[in-house]
């Protein structure tokens, strides 16, 4: 029903998450990072709480590994939960528990770690990491863009998806970019188009609001 990744760029230290499934609004619910800090996915039976949670854990000090076996050992429901985690170095960890739906699969690659459940096929985690490591020198989020277009090109969902949201942070508390297709018949596809849209005036956004004194807006931008 799922299919999504974590990543980091090991040039510029951005985190980020990408994710799609057949429900509405999957954006609102499965994906988490915090500047600096690491990036999180929770999904099957989604607990949105176990992403902040992982977050919380890497801030104090645990790598990926560390806080993803603090998470699952809390976590009472585990048997119905699937999580990827990466920390601020790109070290990563997966779960999935017994009751997830299969097909179901993870993958860890450098900088990236990608899981799915209830997909076509288990190796479809597999595309999503060679995506996202074949073109380190492309900007994170049309990395993640392209490793979850990757995946739907490896099989997808058993039903059609609805909905894809993209998410990366990057130094400060607000996230670079937090994009979100809630319902679409075409997710995927419009997520990149979005981000094509919005990459232009991205580094603006940021200008403005740490250095509004400094900001120029991009030749036709709308100021917002």
């Amino acid at each position: 029903m799922t299919f999504s990744l974590v990543g980091r760029c090991a040039r510029t230290g951005m985190l980020g998450a990408v994710v799609t499934t057949s429900a509405i609004s999957v954006g609102a619910r499965c994906q988490h990072a915090r500047a600096g800090v690491g990036a999180a996915l929770t999904q099957h039976r989604t607990d949105p709480r176990l992403g902040p949670l992982a977050l919380d854990l890497v801030a104090r000090g645990f790598t990926a590994s560390e806080a993803m076996q603090a998470v699952v050992a809390a976590t009472p429901h585990r048997h119905w939960r699937q999580l990827a985690l990466i920390d601020a170095a790109g070290r990563t960890a997966v779960f999935s528990g017994a009751n997830v739906r299969g097909e179901r699969g993870e993958a860890q690659g450098r900088d990236c770690a990608a899981i799915a459940n209830i997909v076509r096929s288990a190796s479809l985690p597999d595309a999503m990491v060679a995506a996202f490591e074949k073109s380190p020198e492309l900007p994170l989020a049309r990395r993640l863009v392209d490793a979850l277009a990757a995946g739907e090109a490896a099989g997808g969902e058993r039903q059609p998806v609805m909905s894809a949201a993209l998410l990366v942070v990057d130094g400060e508390s607000f996230p670079y970019v937090d994009l979100r297709v809630d319902d679409h018949a075409r997710p995927i596809e419009e997520l990149g188009r979005l981000w094509s849209m919005y990459e232009p005036e991205a580094d603006a956004y940021v200008v403005r609001a740490v250095d509004p004194e400094q900001a120029v807006p991009p030749p036709g931008m709308k100021i917002a």
